[in-house]
This record gives structure tokens, sequence and C-alpha cells, in this order.
């Protein structure tokens, strides 16, 4: 019997989306092959504190810290990569070697390159982006100039930092209003899963979301709202990365927000959406455009608005780390174009060692 690759599942973390990490890891272990994987579930509290053995996942979620885990710490030894488990005292108990990462982590401090530097320091294979590709994947003002710069059509926006709204409020709201107008969605800068994110109608509102967003992010992005249908496409893969089917959501709120995705059954997925052929191919066209834009890897999940009206396709923005759990669009979206749960992790981790034996060929020295 072949040797069970050990695969180490990391989750929660210090971000606003630490619960939608929890249950996206739940998902991807329980649907993991068992006789292909040795799973080591890496569970990170909202402090930051690392803890395996146990069930880290049933500690994170009842806030037991430890409970019956242990601390511990990755061992960046390009070498011998690996865990270091920890007692109380803080001394070493077991060192256990990993084969591969599969980071389950939305946010800050798990998609926006922090932890993929730490994982390259440890030269492990990883699922997903890389160093760079996460941190403009995660940030949606260079997200979005990148797109620009790769001629794909974005929608009108305006950004700025916590210290130029405390010194410039009047003009920053003048300029959001002429500009853009109302409806508009606010939204932090380096935040997923719609967290912080709410849809200003007018002055008051506009305010009022503004305040909120700058509790996640010290960059807020406000961007045009867009009449259109929210389409969304799935991309898999490396070099020659490949689209899935387009999927249609139907928000059952105003719009689709954390709500919507994570709690309220309401909303409704269309797989495959309804689209002309013509539309159809666009979409993916411009799905794998968006990977290569930023130069993504692994996974990613990519928004548009579709104005079926004007025949025009807007790319919203990219998702490294997109959610897994059972309702979650990329899953669901594979799934309906012929690759399941259990296959597409299989592939994603296959993906990982890919890209790592691609880059331990590159010469590190003269």
């Amino acid at each position: 019997m072949a040797k069970k690759l050990r695969v180490g599942i990391l989750f929660g973390g210090r971000s606003g989306e630490h619960t939608v990490s929890l249950l996206s890891a739940a998902s991807v272990m329980a649907a993991m092959d068992k006789n292909r994987y040795e799973i080591i579930p890496v569970g990170i509290t909202e402090e930051g504190q690392w803890l395996a053995g146990g069930d880290p996942l049933r500690c994170l979620k009842k806030k037991e810290i430890p409970g019956d885990c242990c601390f511990t710490s990755l061992v960046t030894d390009p070498i011998s990569p690996g865990l270091i488990f920890l007692s109380k005292e803080g001394q070493n108990r077991e060192f256990i070697p990993l084969d591969a990462v599969f980071p389950v982590l939305h946010g800050t401090y798990g998609e926006d390159g922090t932890i993929q530097g730490l994982l390259e320091l440890a030269n492990l294979p990883y699922v997903g982006a890389g160093v760079l590709s996460s941190a403009v994947g995660m940030d949606k003002v260079f997200m979005k100039v990148l797109f620009s710069y790769h001629g794909l059509p974005v929608g009108e926006f305006i950004s700025f930092k916590s210290f130029q709204w405390s010194r410039d409020r009047k003009p920053i709201i003048k300029m959001i209003e002429e500009k853009l107008g109302y409806p508009c969605f606010i939204k932090p800068a380096n935040l997923g899963s719609s967290v912080g994110i709410s849809k200003a109608s007018d002055h008051g509102s506009l305010l009022q979301g503004i305040e909120d967003a700058f509790n996640y992010d010290h960059k807020v992005i406000v961007e045009a709202f867009i009449k259109g249908r929210e389409i969304e496409c799935s991309v898999l893969g490396h070099n020659e990365p490949i689209s899935s089917v387009p999927g249609e959501i139907i928000p059952g709120a105003d719009f689709y927000d954390y709500n919507a995705k994570y709690l309220d059954e309401s909303s409704r997925l269309i797989i495959p959406a309804p689209l002309d052929q013509e539309a159809e191919e666009k979409i993916k066209q411009y799905a794998v455009l968006a990977f290569q834009a930023v130069e993504c890897s692994g996974l990613g999940r990519v928004d548009f608005f579709y104005d079926e009206k004007e025949e025009k396709i807007f790319v919203n923005e990219i998702n490294t780390i997109p959610g897994f759990t059972s309702i979650s669009m990329y899953p669901k979206l594979w799934e309906k174009s012929g690759i399941p749960y259990g296959k597409l992790i299989d592939r994603l981790i296959e993906v990982a060692l890919e890209k790592h034996e691609e880059k331990s060929r590159l010469k590190f020295n003269s």
C-alpha cells in the first residue's frame, strides 16, 4: 500500500472570516480520501495561536484554548519542515513532518500572502496562490488596477485610507457622490465573504458604511452600482488553468452579503447559469484571464456582473481561497462541470505538488 500523504489543514485565523474558515475546513476534511491522506488539522485562534492534536476544530468552535489540543508551531526548516507540538510551558513534545499544506484560511493572515510566505520559507508544497498573487488578489484596489491593465472590464471605483478619511472627509464624499452616485457599495479593501460590506443609498448610509468598513481595514473601496446579474466562475490549475461552467446567484437579500452566503438559505444558486453561448464563453474566457492577470495558482473564483440588456460583462473580483463549504459556489460549479468535491481536493493537492516541483528546479545561488 502506498504511503499516505501527510497534509496539514490550516483553518481559523486572525480574520473577520474566522467562522467561515471553520465551516470550509470541516467540509474539506470530511471529503478528503482517508486512504490517500493522513490529515493533520491545525487550528489558528482569533489571537493567532496555533493548535493541533486532539480536535482543534472543536476547540476553536467552543473557544477552548487549548482544550484537548496542544499549542504547536511550524518549523520553517526547508530540509525537514513540519510541526512542533508544545506543552503548556512551551517545551517541545513531538515533531510531525508534513508533506503538504492546505490553507483553508479566508481573509487577513491567510489569503493575503502572509501564510504563503511562511510556507515558502518552510519549503512546503501548499494549495493555492503564491505570495504575490495572494496579496494582490486580497487587495481589491490593486486587483482592479491589474485587471484594467490586462484589458478586463471593471466598474468605476474610488479608494482611500483611514488617515485620508479623517483629514479630507468632505472632498472624498463629494468625489464619491459626483463620480459614482447612489446607490454605491462600500467595502474593506482587504477582506472577503462580504464581511464589512454595505450598500449606500444616501449621504447618511454612505457615512455609516465607510465608518463600518474602517473597522475591518485601513483602506476602503467604494464601487459604483452596476445593474446586472451576479455570475461566478471557478478556475482550477496552474500554467494552463481551466474554467468551470458559470453559475448565477439570486440573492435572498438586497445583495449577496455575509448572511446570504453562509446563513440564509433563501438565496438561490443556479448552475449552470442561463446564459447564451456567446456570453457564457466570454465569461469563462474572462475568468481565466483574471486568474492569470494576478498570476494565481490552484484555485480561484471570479465574480462578475452581467448587464444582459446592454450585453456588458464586468469583472468584479477574484477570490484566491474561495469558500469551500457544502453550499459554496466554487466546489458546486466544479461538481456541475464533472469534478466532484473529493476529486477536486485531490486535483488541488496535485497542483500544489506540481507547482512546488517546478519551483524546486530553480537555482537559489550562483
